[in-house]
């Protein structure tokens, strides 16, 4: 008989995984337990009036490098080369972001002229903050928060605005918290590397090798900044699990598991309330903290190194306003921790996708709301769907000059959704990796519990997983 591969969690990590194992030349049955009725995690897409498309979670995905060049040949693999809606190098969403700082919204230089030109909310030009950065020492510890690193490197005024912003949109965490080392891993290798960040990424660690398809060729010659597809992200494990069913993967929907018990055979055997599975290896694609709760006692040591890395919530609150115009024309605004501690930003859906507009089109934004003001609410369970609304209103007023009710909302809380990758999260990393090898465990871990929280990090963990199953070095 055949291996059986047991993969947790039906997002896209998981998904990911089970495909790269059915599309093995010899594959192992493979069986997805997903808890919840839907597959997809946080990708969710919904239509609205008039057939206008609502992303609950991730709107859009990066084409660089090998990893995104990778997805790209997946969603080709797929047969959706028709359904990708690219945003253009030439396009205000690819060129355009902005800063919400002072009650005002500026523009982020872009370009080499941009760099000598003085910079609002910057009291100098950013050329200032280069010839710092490559003058400055590198740095003697293992690791360091993102705030630390970015204000011994570039200033504290690119620390406190640019990159506690960034951190806030990327991650919805604390610049002060997070970790240079595993949240910017190649920022921190450059300055280990080079000396400066921004010489280290100018040579560049070399080319990996990357796929190539017609696709990816036009991502390239076009200069894509990113992409969706028509239907919605959400089309992307929708395909996943018409293929997978028809590859023969059994797929488990609705099914929470209860625990995981090494046999005496070093078989799991994965409870799932009323039945239970056999596995000879299982992937693991459900967050760190989950899977920590279902380790036997003899795996206490790896528990430990997964129930400390925690996430946050988020609440993504879509707006629709009809006959309304932003006031600038790009991919959207991110809002620095000190300018308002509840807001992360406002992502402008219609200017980089006008295609899911519906119709009648009206314009679509979505207010990011996280931060300490959300923690502290969820802390005391005292969120409502109204209170968020307002709040997300209040922002597009002030924010964008969008003073008109909405003609449709969504609201929706995102509970610990984003993994936090603190000071010292590679370390966790390693004690679980040590542990694995040591015990020789067939538990393989994947998602974005560990390196990387975007779309096409979470696709290459499971990439990378089934290759290390299935006894195969993945591709660098």
């Amino acid at each position: 008989m055949g291996r059986t591969v047991v993969v947790l969690g039906g997002g896209i990590s998981g998904l990911a995984a089970s495909y790269h194992l059915s599309r093995a030349p010899c594959p192992p049955k493979v069986v997805l337990v997903e808890a919840s009725e839907r597959l997809g995690g946080w990708i969710r897409s919904v239509r609205g009036p008039g057939g206008a498309v609502f992303e609950l979670g991730p709107r859009g995905i990066r084409p660089a490098g090998a990893l995104g060049a990778r997805t790209l040949l997946l969603v080709s693999e797929l047969g959706l080369d028709s359904e990708v809606l690219p945003v253009r190098g030439d396009h205000p969403a690819a060129k355009n972001r902005f800063l919400y700082v002072g009650g005002a919204l500026h523009a982020l230089p872009s370009g080499l002229r941009g760099l000598f030109r003085p910079s609002p909310p910057f009291s100098k030009p950013l050329f200032w903050a280069g010839l710092r950065e490559l003058t400055a020492p590198r740095g003697k510890d293992p690791d360091e928060t993102v705030h630390s690193f970015a204000q011994r490197r570039l200033g504290p005024e690119v620390a406190s605005l640019a990159m506690d912003s960034l951190c806030r949109g990327v991650f919805a965490g604390n610049s002060r918290e997070l970790s240079v080392r595993s949240c910017f891993p190649s920022l921190f290798q450059a300055e280990q590397t080079h000396r400066s960040v921004l010489l280290g990424l100018l040579l560049g660690a070399g080319q990996s090798p990357q796929p190539d398809s017609a696709l990816i060729s036009q991502a390239r010659a076009e200069r894509w900044s990113q992409w969706s597809l028509r239907g919605g992200l959400e089309t992307l494990p929708q395909a996943l699990n018409t293929h997978l069913t028809r590859r023969g993967v059994r797929i488990l929907r609705g099914q929470p598991v209860c625990g995981l018990s090494l046999q005496a055979d070093r078989r799991w055997k994965v409870s799932l309330g009323d039945s239970s599975l056999d596995a000879d290896h299982v992937i693991s694609a459900v967050p760190a903290s989950v899977l920590g709760k279902l380790l036997p006692a003899e795996a206490a040591p790896l528990a430990r190194a997964l129930s400390a890395i925690t996430a946050v919530s988020v609440a993504v609150v879509n707006l629709q306003y009809r006959g309304a115009r932003l006031p600038v024309q790009g991919f959207g605004h991110l809002v620095p921790s000190s300018e308002d501690p509840g807001v992360l930003g406002i992502v402008y859906d219609s200017v980089a996708f006008p295609e899911q507009d519906g119709s009648p089109p009206g314009l679509r934004v979505t207010v990011m709301l996280g931060g300490s003001w959300l923690q502290t609410l969820v802390a005391r369970g005292a969120l409502s769907p109204e209170l968020l609304q307002q709040q997300a209103q209040e922002a597009a007023a002030t924010q964008l000059g969008l003073k008109e009710p909405p003609s449709h909302c969504l609201v929706h809380l995102h509970k610990n959704c984003i993994p936090q990758y603190t000071l010292g999260h590679w370390q966790k990393l390693e004690a679980a990796t040590q542990f694995l090898a040591s015990q020789r465990l067939p538990l393989t871990l994947a998602g974005a519990s560990y390196e990387g929280v975007a779309v096409n990090d979470c696709i290459e963990s499971g990439r990378q997983a089934a290759a290390r199953v299935l006894g195969s070095e993945p591709d660098s």
